[in-house]
């Protein structure tokens, strides 16, 4: 199980740091440049029990690397994904500056004295082809062979409950990307998992949710990783670039029930040969 945004707020690392020391969450990812990612370095290297990887962000928030040109706007990152990708698929952004700045990133990172299980990318923005390939670049160029798959299984967003029919279709269609998504990573010598659980549920992953999902898994070895984004809704948060805010107390007092699963076998990156 993943904890995104790692370094977002005080809030959200203290609980991430909660979750794991309850033993329900294995693995954060770290933003590079965020309000608290002093403070999540600082967890990250009292805690080597939890798994830490790099939250490449391109989408709102600010660079590590200076001299960008295509990439921001004000020296500040697009703030919306529409708006990232707009420029993107138009030819605006230079696939180049993707992969300095991934780069930079991981290597900031890094250079803290942490060791990174993985990467994944604030708002799946690797799913992307255009996207994907200049981040696993980078990537392997910092010793890293392990990527988040972004893509939900039709299994998953089924058992998934109460999902707005708007973000459903999204992730359906998004689905298409999927095959080329694997032949990528396969080609650049990267592992990744089966699939990602509770993309769809985003925003609305409660207690019932994680159930629901659960109790669907496939009876099979193949292992998933369940992204989710646990903090706590204060006033830091509120300042924060994220829409989800109210979400992340649910998310954080529903996770706190997961040891109450049967069945499960909860591992990081770092101790996992994905599929």
């Amino acid at each position: 199980m993943n904890a995104d945004d790692f370094g977002l707020t005080s809030g959200v690392n203290r609980a991430i740091v909660e979750l794991h020391a309850a033993g329900t969450l294995t693995s954060a990812t770290l933003m590079a440049r965020a309000a608290a990612t002093d403070e999540a370095i600082d967890i990250a290297k009292a805690t080597p029990s939890l798994g830490v990887g790099c939250h490449v962000v391109l989408v709102g928030g600010t660079p590590v690397s200076e001299g960008l040109e295509t990439l921001v706007a004000d020296r500040k990152f697009f703030p919306t994904l529409g708006a990232f990708l707009k420029n993107l698929y138009s030819g605006h952004i230079h696939t180049e500056e993707i992969e300095r700045e991934t780069r930079q990133q991981i290597a900031s990172l890094l250079q803290r004295g942490l060791t990174l299980t993985h990467i994944d990318t604030h708002k799946h923005t690797h799913m992307f082809p255009r996207v994907l390939q200049p981040v696993l670049r980078a990537a392997r160029s910092c010793g890293i062979r392990e990527v988040r798959n972004p893509f939900e299984p039709a299994w998953s967003v089924n058992a998934t409950p109460n999902a707005p029919f708007v973000r459903k279709t999204q992730v359906h269609v998004l689905r298409l990307l999927e095959a080329r998504f694997r032949r990528i990573v396969a080609e650049e010598g990267f592992t990744t998992t089966a699939g990602a659980l509770g993309v769809l549920a985003t925003g609305t992953l409660d207690a019932q949710s994680i159930r629901s999902i659960a109790a669907a898994l496939p009876k099979d070895d193949a292992v998933y990783e369940l992204v989710t984004h646990p903090g706590y809704n204060d006033a830091e948060l509120a300042q924060a670039n994220t829409r989800l805010l109210a979400s992340r107390d649910v998310e954080r007092e529903a996770l706190a029930a997961l040891r109450d699963l049967p069945g499960l076998s909860l591992v990081s990156f770092a101790a996992v040969t994905c599929n």
